[in-house]
Protein backbone atom coordinates (compact mmCIF):
# COMPACT_ATOMS: atom_id res chain seq x y z
CA UNK A 1 0.00 0.00 0.00
CA UNK A 2 1.50 3.51 -1.19
CA UNK A 3 0.90 6.45 0.25
CA UNK A 4 1.63 9.43 -1.06
CA UNK A 5 1.35 13.18 1.42
CA UNK A 6 0.02 15.89 -1.20
CA UNK A 7 -0.65 18.13 1.81
CA UNK A 8 0.40 18.37 5.87
CA UNK A 9 0.25 21.90 6.73
CA UNK A 10 -2.40 23.65 9.24
CA UNK A 11 -2.02 26.55 6.71
CA UNK A 12 -0.73 27.93 3.20
CA UNK A 13 2.33 29.83 2.52
CA UNK A 14 4.71 28.73 -0.24
CA UNK A 15 5.54 25.06 -0.55
CA UNK A 16 3.20 24.32 1.90
CA UNK A 17 -0.61 22.54 1.70
CA UNK A 18 -3.27 21.71 3.68
CA UNK A 19 -4.07 17.86 4.55
CA UNK A 20 -4.97 15.54 2.01
CA UNK A 21 -3.39 12.06 1.72
CA UNK A 22 -3.58 9.83 -2.16
CA UNK A 23 -3.30 5.85 -1.06
CA UNK A 24 -2.33 3.54 -3.86
CA UNK A 25 -3.97 6.58 -6.27
CA UNK A 26 -7.33 5.62 -5.30
CA UNK A 27 -8.84 6.54 -2.44
CA UNK A 28 -7.58 10.27 -0.91
CA UNK A 29 -7.54 10.81 2.67
CA UNK A 30 -8.97 14.50 3.03
CA UNK A 31 -9.23 17.19 0.86
CA UNK A 32 -7.09 19.95 1.44
CA UNK A 33 -4.96 22.26 -0.99
CA UNK A 34 -2.48 19.60 -1.51
CA UNK A 35 -4.69 18.16 -4.46
CA UNK A 36 -4.09 20.77 -6.72
CA UNK A 37 -0.91 19.00 -7.44
CA UNK A 38 -2.43 16.03 -8.97
CA UNK A 39 -2.80 16.29 -12.62
CA UNK A 40 -6.09 15.62 -14.23
CA UNK A 41 -5.49 11.66 -14.88
CA UNK A 42 -4.23 11.34 -10.92
CA UNK A 43 -7.77 13.16 -9.94
CA UNK A 44 -9.68 10.75 -12.26
CA UNK A 45 -8.47 7.31 -10.70
CA UNK A 46 -9.75 8.46 -7.55
CA UNK A 47 -12.73 6.92 -6.36
CA UNK A 48 -12.99 7.44 -3.19
CA UNK A 49 -12.95 10.28 -0.68
CA UNK A 50 -12.18 10.13 3.12
CA UNK A 51 -13.06 12.93 4.70
CA UNK A 52 -11.79 13.67 8.87
CA UNK A 53 -14.32 16.75 9.41
CA UNK A 54 -15.63 19.39 7.47
CA UNK A 55 -13.29 22.35 8.07
CA UNK A 56 -11.48 24.35 5.02
CA UNK A 57 -8.24 23.39 5.20
CA UNK A 58 -9.41 19.41 4.71
CA UNK A 59 -12.05 20.06 2.55
CA UNK A 60 -11.13 23.29 0.29
CA UNK A 61 -9.79 21.54 -2.52
CA UNK A 62 -12.93 18.85 -3.05
CA UNK A 63 -15.97 21.07 -4.73
CA UNK A 64 -12.41 22.13 -7.24
CA UNK A 65 -11.69 18.88 -7.74
CA UNK A 66 -15.12 17.19 -8.60
CA UNK A 67 -15.15 20.26 -10.69
CA UNK A 68 -12.20 19.24 -12.80
CA UNK A 69 -13.22 15.55 -13.34
CA UNK A 70 -16.95 14.82 -12.42
CA UNK A 71 -18.10 14.92 -15.96
CA UNK A 72 -15.55 12.62 -17.69
CA UNK A 73 -15.89 9.91 -15.00
CA UNK A 74 -18.40 7.06 -15.42
CA UNK A 75 -19.53 6.71 -11.58
CA UNK A 76 -19.77 8.82 -8.87
CA UNK A 77 -17.18 10.03 -6.54
CA UNK A 78 -17.90 8.40 -3.35
CA UNK A 79 -17.67 10.24 -0.11
CA UNK A 80 -17.54 8.68 3.29
CA UNK A 81 -17.57 10.91 5.97
CA UNK A 82 -19.40 10.86 9.65
CA UNK A 83 -23.06 12.88 9.75
CA UNK A 84 -21.93 15.48 11.01
CA UNK A 85 -19.52 16.36 8.37
CA UNK A 86 -21.81 15.68 5.37
CA UNK A 87 -24.51 17.34 6.89
CA UNK A 88 -21.87 20.72 7.15
CA UNK A 89 -20.91 19.93 3.46
CA UNK A 90 -24.47 20.27 1.91
CA UNK A 91 -25.17 23.28 3.90
CA UNK A 92 -22.34 25.16 3.38
CA UNK A 93 -20.35 24.22 0.07
CA UNK A 94 -22.71 21.64 -2.08
CA UNK A 95 -25.67 24.91 -1.48
CA UNK A 96 -26.01 26.06 -4.63
CA UNK A 97 -24.63 29.12 -3.52
CA UNK A 98 -21.05 28.70 -2.61
CA UNK A 99 -20.83 25.92 -5.18
CA UNK A 100 -23.16 23.75 -7.29
CA UNK A 101 -24.90 20.78 -5.37
CA UNK A 102 -22.92 17.31 -7.43
CA UNK A 103 -24.71 15.54 -4.94
CA UNK A 104 -27.79 16.18 -7.29
CA UNK A 105 -26.14 17.06 -10.66
CA UNK A 106 -26.31 16.18 -13.31
CA UNK A 107 -29.47 14.48 -11.73
CA UNK A 108 -30.61 13.22 -8.10
CA UNK A 109 -30.32 9.49 -9.89
CA UNK A 110 -26.86 9.79 -11.65
CA UNK A 111 -24.96 12.25 -9.67
CA UNK A 112 -21.19 13.53 -9.93
CA UNK A 113 -20.69 12.69 -6.02
CA UNK A 114 -22.46 10.37 -3.48
CA UNK A 115 -22.13 10.91 0.24
CA UNK A 116 -22.03 7.50 2.59
CA UNK A 117 -22.02 7.95 6.07
CA UNK A 118 -19.88 6.15 8.38
CA UNK A 119 -19.22 6.16 12.17
CA UNK A 120 -16.31 5.93 14.42
CA UNK A 121 -16.10 2.19 15.07
CA UNK A 122 -16.81 1.00 11.72
CA UNK A 123 -14.73 -1.11 9.60
CA UNK A 124 -15.29 -0.95 5.38
CA UNK A 125 -13.76 -2.12 2.79
CA UNK A 126 -12.75 -0.15 -0.58
CA UNK A 127 -10.92 -2.33 -2.92
CA UNK A 128 -7.97 -4.59 -1.57
CA UNK A 129 -8.29 -2.31 1.68
CA UNK A 130 -9.63 -2.03 5.10
CA UNK A 131 -10.38 1.28 6.68
CA UNK A 132 -11.76 1.99 10.21
CA UNK A 133 -13.07 4.81 11.78
CA UNK A 134 -11.03 6.22 14.83
CA UNK A 135 -12.70 8.76 17.79
CA UNK A 136 -11.20 12.17 17.50
CA UNK A 137 -11.92 15.22 19.83
CA UNK A 138 -12.37 18.46 17.64
CA UNK A 139 -14.84 21.41 17.78
CA UNK A 140 -16.62 20.14 15.25
CA UNK A 141 -17.71 16.09 14.17
CA UNK A 142 -14.17 14.15 13.32
CA UNK A 143 -12.51 11.20 13.02
CA UNK A 144 -9.47 9.77 12.57
CA UNK A 145 -8.53 6.06 10.08
CA UNK A 146 -6.93 3.59 10.65
CA UNK A 147 -6.43 1.67 6.65
CA UNK A 148 -4.21 -1.25 6.20
CA UNK A 149 -4.00 -3.66 2.83
CA UNK A 150 -3.07 -6.55 5.27
CA UNK A 151 0.34 -5.52 5.71
CA UNK A 152 0.22 -3.26 8.99
CA UNK A 153 -2.38 -0.07 9.30
CA UNK A 154 -1.43 3.36 8.66
CA UNK A 155 -2.99 5.31 11.13
CA UNK A 156 -3.88 9.05 11.17
CA UNK A 157 -5.77 10.75 13.68
CA UNK A 158 -7.53 13.46 12.12
CA UNK A 159 -7.97 16.81 14.02
CA UNK A 160 -7.68 16.23 17.42
CA UNK A 161 -6.80 16.97 21.62
CA UNK A 162 -6.59 14.28 24.34
CA UNK A 163 -8.32 11.26 23.20
CA UNK A 164 -7.83 8.37 25.79
CA UNK A 165 -10.40 6.64 23.26
CA UNK A 166 -8.11 6.68 20.34
CA UNK A 167 -5.67 4.92 22.33
CA UNK A 168 -7.21 2.41 23.51
CA UNK A 169 -8.12 1.35 19.98
CA UNK A 170 -4.94 1.63 18.36
CA UNK A 171 -2.99 0.07 21.10
CA UNK A 172 -5.19 -3.18 19.79
CA UNK A 173 -3.82 -2.70 16.38
CA UNK A 174 -0.62 -3.59 13.95
CA UNK A 175 0.36 -0.26 13.89
CA UNK A 176 3.15 0.81 10.75
CA UNK A 177 2.91 4.33 10.87
CA UNK A 178 1.41 6.93 13.04
CA UNK A 179 0.37 10.23 11.84
CA UNK A 180 -0.23 12.53 14.47
CA UNK A 181 -0.82 16.39 14.60
CA UNK A 182 0.61 18.75 16.42
CA UNK A 183 -0.42 22.36 15.07
CA UNK A 184 1.00 24.70 17.77
CA UNK A 185 3.72 25.28 19.51
CA UNK A 186 4.05 25.44 23.43
CA UNK A 187 3.77 29.71 23.05
CA UNK A 188 0.11 29.21 21.76
CA UNK A 189 -0.88 26.11 24.13
CA UNK A 190 -3.77 27.81 25.06
CA UNK A 191 -5.22 28.16 21.59
CA UNK A 192 -4.19 24.82 21.03
CA UNK A 193 -6.48 23.81 23.96
CA UNK A 194 -9.09 26.19 23.27
CA UNK A 195 -9.07 24.76 19.26
CA UNK A 196 -9.19 20.96 20.62
CA UNK A 197 -5.69 21.01 18.95
CA UNK A 198 -2.26 19.32 19.98
CA UNK A 199 1.00 20.97 21.47
CA UNK A 200 4.51 19.34 21.85
CA UNK A 201 3.26 19.60 25.88
CA UNK A 202 -0.33 17.88 25.39
CA UNK A 203 1.57 15.10 22.74
CA UNK A 204 4.18 13.94 25.09
CA UNK A 205 1.43 13.01 27.30
CA UNK A 206 -0.59 11.62 24.50
CA UNK A 207 2.42 9.48 23.20
CA UNK A 208 2.50 8.38 26.54
CA UNK A 209 -0.33 5.96 25.73
CA UNK A 210 1.40 3.87 23.66
CA UNK A 211 1.64 0.55 25.00
CA UNK A 212 4.92 -1.00 26.08
CA UNK A 213 6.49 -2.93 23.42
CA UNK A 214 4.65 -0.92 20.66
CA UNK A 215 7.31 0.87 18.29
CA UNK A 216 6.33 2.50 15.00
CA UNK A 217 7.31 5.87 13.33
CA UNK A 218 5.79 8.83 14.35
CA UNK A 219 5.41 11.36 11.58
CA UNK A 220 4.01 15.36 12.91
CA UNK A 221 1.50 17.01 10.55
CA UNK A 222 -0.91 19.66 10.56
CA UNK A 223 1.66 22.35 11.69
CA UNK A 224 1.40 26.03 11.03
CA UNK A 225 3.53 27.27 8.42
CA UNK A 226 5.21 30.07 10.94
CA UNK A 227 5.75 27.16 14.28
CA UNK A 228 6.81 24.58 11.75
CA UNK A 229 10.39 24.84 12.97
CA UNK A 230 9.56 25.84 16.51
CA UNK A 231 7.18 23.18 16.95
CA UNK A 232 9.64 20.33 15.86
CA UNK A 233 12.42 21.84 18.43
CA UNK A 234 10.26 21.42 21.09
CA UNK A 235 9.15 18.13 20.11
CA UNK A 236 12.61 17.40 19.70
CA UNK A 237 13.83 18.65 23.59
CA UNK A 238 11.15 15.92 24.95
CA UNK A 239 12.01 13.27 22.00
CA UNK A 240 14.88 13.26 20.79
CA UNK A 241 13.84 13.02 16.56
CA UNK A 242 16.17 11.90 13.93
CA UNK A 243 18.92 11.69 14.07
CA UNK A 244 18.48 9.34 16.51
CA UNK A 245 20.49 9.86 19.78
CA UNK A 246 20.66 7.86 23.29
CA UNK A 247 17.78 9.34 25.11
CA UNK A 248 15.53 8.15 22.35
CA UNK A 249 11.71 7.21 23.49
CA UNK A 250 10.07 7.40 20.20
CA UNK A 251 10.61 7.24 16.49
CA UNK A 252 8.99 11.02 15.54
CA UNK A 253 10.42 12.64 12.43
CA UNK A 254 8.42 15.92 10.59
CA UNK A 255 6.29 15.33 7.83
CA UNK A 256 6.79 16.74 4.08
CA UNK A 257 4.82 17.05 1.23
CA UNK A 258 5.46 14.83 -1.43
CA UNK A 259 6.66 12.49 0.83
CA UNK A 260 5.54 8.45 -0.66
CA UNK A 261 5.80 5.55 1.58
CA UNK A 262 5.18 1.54 1.34
CA UNK A 263 2.81 0.60 4.28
Amino acid sequence: MKVRVLGCSGAIAKDCRTTSFLIDGEILVDAGTGVGDLTLDEMRCIDHVLLSHSHLDHVAALPLMVDAIAAQRKEPLKIYALAGTIQALRAHIFNNVIWPDFSRIPTPQAPFIRFHEVHVGQTFQLSDKYVEVLPAVHTVPAAGFAITAGHGCWVYTGDTERNQAFWDRVNQLNVAMLVIETAFSNREKDLARRSLHLSPMVLANELDCIAKGKNYPIYITHTKPAETELIMAEIQRFDQTQPFGPNVTHDIRRMRAGQEFVI
